[in-house]
């Protein structure tokens, strides 16, 4: 089990589109978020899932991260895809038990899995919630996103859905 969980924006937001946040609270307990993060999806615009987002904070399972923050270069990623990578850099040092880090951008996944870390996305929460009986059918989340901005390939739609028997 990893020691903690740490999203970037992408699956916050995805997950509030289909009101799947609760899912993370479900799933792993409490979720962190790097202060970067914080400032992307808390814009005060009411952008798509703001409010379901700044619900989970204060609800208190959702938590921006104030711990330490290792050095890092990584030039190549945006600022809050390479601080959730660094956290978890730090934590898995720190305490030599992986960080489970959330994240969906092709760019970050493969620095992530440079660093050997445990990466998951949106279709894999989305998998996992409907696993654990947290939703009747992935099939309809899926839909759900695809009808909005949000974006994840068929191929990895159609990988979670034959994990999870809805192929």
């Amino acid at each position: 089990m990893a020691r903690i969980v740490l999203s970037d924006a992408s699956p916050l937001i995805g997950l509030s589109l289909v009101e799947g946040l609760p899912w993370l609270q479900a799933l792993f307990g409490e979720v962190w978020m790097p202060p970067e993060v914080e400032r992307e999806v808390l814009t005060g615009r009411a952008i798509p899932g703001e409010a379901a987002i700044g619900a989970a904070l204060s609800a208190g399972w959702l938590r921006v991260w104030t711990g330490a923050v290792p050095p890092l270069a990584l030039p190549d990623l945006d600022e809050d895809e390479a601080a959730c990578i660094r956290i978890a850099v730090g934590v898995k040092v720190g305490a030599g038990q992986p960080a489970l880090l959330l994240i969906d951008e092709r760019e970050g996944r493969a620095v992530a899995a440079q660093q050997q870390m445990t990466i998951a996305g949106t279709a894999a929460v989305i998998g996992l919630a409907r696993q654990q009986g947290l939703m009747p059918s992935a099939r309809a989340s899926f839909e759900r996103l695809h009808r909005s901005d949000f974006r994840i390939s068929a191929e990895v739609i159609r990988a979670a859905l034959a994990r999870v028997g809805e192929a």
